[in-house]
């Protein structure tokens, strides 16, 4: 069954993404501002690239430099499933500021990469930013991750990075407040005047998680003081920044190895 489905979002701007499935339509060679990467789960495709050809199947990932003529059309009538990620150049350069001393982007060498713990990394990064009920925060930190793997392998990486890590304690502080907004990485770097994605990793590193995983804990500290203060369930769900109270039920559970309704009723005070 043919569907298609798009992801574009004014709160991350820098990334599109696409799932086609089924398709059987053939693309003229064509060319995107954006640096692009795709892969498909279903099917075979011829992948050309100016004067160089591959085949893409699953497990593979296609690698494709802005402004460069591509086209990636099915071996079989049966067609192709496949994701495609378009990336601003601008927030690839930051991305890769955070790993390499450069100033400007550096384009990818390869034009395929094939590793199957990649193709994973990236199909489940896809599914999650086209899911609605995901932080844009989770999104944006996959989209960093991700972007940073496929940059390691497919790029020159050039002199490495030599900074000191970033005091991340104003971090933290921005993560333990106003719990019920969800606030993407970028404009928390912007109030510290950071590279989002060299604050990332320096909080990771000095942390052991994410700002992310660590803005979630915080969510879950507050709907355990509020459970224990006798809040209802979608009341608490609402004041920590849960989209509703089955999303709260998850993350609690995964955290506490209780539900917020044993929790709330099982309180000794």
């Amino acid at each position: 069954m043919k569907k298609e489905n798009f992801f574009k979002s004014d709160d991350l701007p820098f990334a599109e993404a696409r799932y086609s499935a089924g398709s059987t339509a053939p693309f003229k060679s064509h060319m995107h501002r954006t640096f692009s990467i795709g892969g498909i789960d279903t099917g075979e495709v011829l992948y050309t690239v100016e004067k160089r050809q591959a085949s893409l199947k699953p497990g593979s990932l296609a690698v494709i430099n802005p402004e460069t003529l591509h086209s990636c059309n099915p071996v079989t009538k049966e067609g192709r499933s496949y994701f495609m990620l378009y990336l601003d150049i601008n927030w690839c350069a930051r991305v890769q500021q955070s790993l390499w001393d450069n100033d400007l982007f550096i384009p990818a060498d390869a034009i395929r990469i094939d590793d199957w713990q990649l193709f994973h990394t990236y199909c489940r990064t896809m599914e999650k930013i086209m899911a609605p009920q995901v932080y844009l925060q989770e999104k944006e930190q996959m989209l960093f991750e991700l972007a940073s793997e496929v940059f390691t392998i497919a790029c020159n990486p050039g002199a490495p990075l030599c900074k000191s890590a970033e005091d991340t304690e104003l971090l933290r502080d921005l993560l333990q407040k106003d719990l019920q907004k969800d606030l993407p990485l970028n404009s928390l770097a912007q109030k510290l005047g950071a590279n989002p994605y060299t604050l990332l990793r320096s909080f990771k590193n000095a942390t052991g998680i994410t700002p992310h995983a660590y803005r979630m804990n915080c969510r879950i500290d507050h709907a355990k003081e509020l459970l224990r203060q006798g809040k209802d369930i979608t009341e608490t769900a609402f004041l920590t920044g849960f989209f509703d109270q089955s999303h709260l039920h998850r993350h609690f559970k995964a955290i506490t190895a209780t539900t917020p309704r044993m929790y709330r009723l099982n309180f000794v005070k």
